[in-house]
């Protein structure tokens, strides 16, 4: 079996952006599929999608680890990886489509045949006043979810902002998780995103605001690289945090799995190298009894792809899902994504388990992926 061909396909969702997903074309007929949505500019993803597929052209998908390294590079950055990890999906894909398994098997067999999901509303709102957020939670808890998250943290933009004081900035986003709490209650799991815009000083300071809320945990505070100020805040804010959405491979993550700097990794197969490196950073994080709760405020592939290798992972905690981008999300794919009570059932069909709609696609797909603006990304 040889691969012939790698297909970027964007699909228009909202205001925040497009999903770009990934099929690699063999010369067998089998095609593998994969996402790489997110990567900060879709047009320099898709040029790094066709250059991986000059180089693998007549390359036997079936050997992910010589593809891999022939994608490789240092210098990649967060738009390379990103690609580089949905062409891996993708080639998992294949493999399970050949041997006619799902890919879970190939990890070790399912744990789980129901993932739990945490509503992320962030990106459904566009209305951020407290109340606005609120309305959003509501609706997602009343469709099943006990979990939600947001980023209410919208004035905490570029190194200025006031941090002290009865005008600080971070205010009002503590008045959006309040609302929300308010509107779904006690008994209904509470995540906060902070998206690293704090210094550690600040971090502590909104973490006591937060304090009577009981928050799930608290995201990213400060940023990813900022990896003592994220153990230290650990040791002392009194409540679970989460990071390192964004970090790539095994070797990447090393400063958060030789000692705990996190109580949450969240490690995202489009960013972090693919299924198998997720899998890999799951493993060496139950050194230290690090909880896994994959980033994935993505398309239905992303999800179906985390899912797949997820449900095999012991120290698996939850799983995030993009609520309320759009109506026709589950009808992407084929069959559809199922989602009931706040959970997603894991498909047991060969591969990743779905397919590309082509109706779908063809009512929501942009013709080339160069007329993607990308000044329009934004934080996840």
């Amino acid at each position: 079996m040889k691969i012939t061909a790698i297909e970027p396909v964007v699909v228009h969702v909202n205001h925040r952006g497009d999903w770009l997903f990934v099929r690699v074309h063999t010369d067998v007929g089998l095609v593998g599929l994969g996402e790489a949505s997110h990567s900060g500019n879709d047009g320099l993803a898709v040029a790094a999608l066709a250059h991986f597929g000059q180089l693998l052209q007549g390359h036997d998908p079936r050997r992910i680890e010589a593809a891999l390294r022939l994608m490789e590079r240092v210098d990649a950055g967060r738009v390379g990886n990103t690609a580089l990890s949905g062409v891996e999906q993708a080639l998992w894909d294949i493999v399970g489509q050949e041997l006619g398994v799902p890919v879970h098997r190939l990890f070790g067999g399912a744990l789980v045949d129901r993932l739990r999901l945490y509503a992320n509303i962030n990106r459904h709102v566009q209305d951020r006043s407290p109340a606005g957020f609120a309305a959003a939670a509501r609706q997602a808890v009343d469709e099943g979810f006990t979990a939600i998250k947001l980023a209410p943290f919208d004035e905490l933009r570029g190194p200025d902002h006031v941090r002290t004081g009865p005008h600080a900035a971070w205010r009002a986003g503590v008045a959006r998780v309040a609302a929300v709490r308010a509107a779904i209650g006690e008994s209904i799991e509470l995540a906060v995103d902070c998206h690293g815009r704090m210094d550690a000083s600040e971090a502590r300071t909104v973490a006591a605001a937060l304090a009577e809320y009981n928050l799930y945990w608290y995201e990213e505070p400060v940023p990813d690289s900022y990896v003592d100020d994220l153990a230290a805040l650990t040791g002392t804010v009194g409540m679970a945090t989460a990071s390192a959405e964004s970090v790539f491979g095994l070797v990447g993550f090393r400063p958060f799995l030789t000692r705990r700097v996190v109580d949450v990794l969240m490690p995202d197969v489009k960013h972090d190298g693919g299924l198998a490196a997720t899998k890999a950073i799951a493993a060496a994080a139950q050194m230290h009894q690090v909880l896994i709760a994959p980033h994935n405020p993505a398309g239905p592939v992303a999800t179906a792809a985390t899912a797949q290798v997820i449900s095999t992972v012991p120290n698996f905690s939850i799983l995030e899902y993009a609520w309320g981008e759009v109506p026709w999300r589950a009808h992407l794919l084929e069959p559809a994504e199922r989602i009931e009570g706040g959970y997603l059932v894991l498909s047991q069909e060969p591969g990743i388990g779905h397919r590309l709609n082509p109706a779908m696609v063809a009512a929501h797909g942009r013709a080339t992926a160069s007329s993607v603006d990308s000044s329009k990304v934004r934080p996840v």
